[in-house]
C-alpha cells in the first residue's frame, strides 16, 4: 500500500511541519484501540503522572515496541509505515507509541516543545523523526486540544530548558517562543476519533489544561528513519526491524492485549537540559 496522503498533503507537510488526516482508522478500528487503551492491563499498570507548572497531571503511558497487540499492529499497519517512509524520506522503524490520557476537569497542560528536544538526548543525530497522533476522543480547544506552529518545523532543533515548578518536563525557551508565536500561526487540531495529525519531531506544540467535562485520549505513534538510528543504547529506542501488517490485520487482531514484547517505560524521559541565556 502507498501512503494515505495526497501529493497535496505530502507538500504540505514539508511545508508547515504537520498534516492533519480525517479518517486514518474507521470507527470500528478506533473502538478496538480505544477499549484497548481502557483494558489492557499492561497499559494500565504502567500509567504514569505527567506533571505540568500547575501540579496539574496528563497521564501517560509509553511503550518502546510495537508488539502483537491492537495498537502494536495499529503502528505496524501499512497506512502508518507506508505513509511515514514517504514523509521521511526512507525505511522507517518504530520509536515509541504512547496513550496521553487528559481526564475531565483535571487533565495537565504540555508547555511548547520539539519532540526532538528530547529525542536528540536520545542519540538521533538527524531529526529524521515525525509522530501520527490519533484521537480515542473527540478532541477540542475545550478539553486541550494539541496545538502546533506552523512551519516551526524550519527553525531546527531550539534550545529546552527546565520549566520552574515541573520536574517531568522540559520546554522550548520561553524568551524564543515569544518572538516565534508572534510570528509564526498556530494551528489547533481540532480532531474526530480515527483523525490523526502527523507532524515533524522539530515542529512545535503544546497543549492546555483540559478544563472541560470531556475526556481527551489520544493514541500517538513515532517514527524514526533507519539510518538515522540512535546513537545511545541506554533509552530502549534504538533500531528493532518493523514488520509491516496489512491494514485489515486490525479488524483481524479484533481486542488484542499487549504480550509482553512492548518494553514498557517506568518512568518518563526527561532530558537533563541547563537553563538557558537568551534575553
Amino acid at each position: 500500500m502507498a501512503s494515505v496522503l495526497t501529493q497535496e498533503q505530502l507538500a504540505a507537510f514539508h511545508a508547515d511541519g504537520l498534516v492533519i488526516v480525517r479518517g486514518l482508522f474507521d470507527e470500528a478500528e478506533t473502538a478496538l484501540l480505544r477499549r484497548a487503551m481502557e483494558e489492557d492491563p499492561q497499559v494500565r499498570d504502567h500509567v504514569l503522572d505527567r506533571l505540568d507548572a500547575n501540579g496539574a497531571a496528563t497521564r501517560i503511558s509509553l511503550w518502546n515496541r510495537a508488539g502483537d497487540s491492537v495498537y502494536g499492529l495499529a503502528a505496524r499497519s501499512a497506512r502508518l509505515v507506508d505513509t511515514m517512509e514517504a514523509l521521511l524520506g526512507g525505511p522507517v522503524y518504530h520509536f515509541q507509541s504512547k496513550l496521553t490520557a487528559k481526564e475531565p476537569l483535571v487533565g495537565g497542560a504540555w508547555e511548547w516543545h520539539q519532540d526532538y528536544g528530547y529525542w536528540y538526548h536520545n542519540g538521533c543525530l538527524f531529526p529524521h523523526l515525525a509522530s501520527a497522533m490519533v484521537a480515542l476522543d473527540r478532541t477540542t480547544r475545550e478539553n486541550g486540544c494539541l496545538q502546533l506552529v506552523r512551519r516551526s518545523h524550519l527553525l531546527g532543533r531550539i534550545d529546552h530548558v527546565p520549566i520552574p515548578g515541573s520536574k517531568d518536563q522540559v520546554a522550548a525557551d520561553p524568551v524564543r517562543m515569544a518572538h516565534i508565536t508572534r510570528s509564526l500561526d498556530i494551528v489547533h487540531a481540532e480532531l474526530e476519533p480515527g483523525d490523526a495529525v502527523i507532524f515533524h519531531c522539530n515542529t512545535l506544540h503544546q497543549s492546555a489544561q483540559n478544563r472541560s467535562r470531556d475526556r481527551r485520549w489520544t493514541f500517538l505513534c513515532c517514527y524514526n528513519r533507519v539510518d538515522n538510528d540512535t546513537v545511545i543504547r541506554d533509552h530502549g529506542r534504538y533500531y528493532v526491524k518493523l514488520d509491516k501488517v496489512p491494514d485489515d490485520a486490525i479488524k483481524q487482531a479484533g481486542l488484542k492485549f499487549a504480550s509482553g514484547a512492548e518494553d514498557f517505560t517506568s518512568k518518563p524521559f526527561v532530558p537533563k537540559v541547563a537553563v538557558s541565556a537568551s534575553a
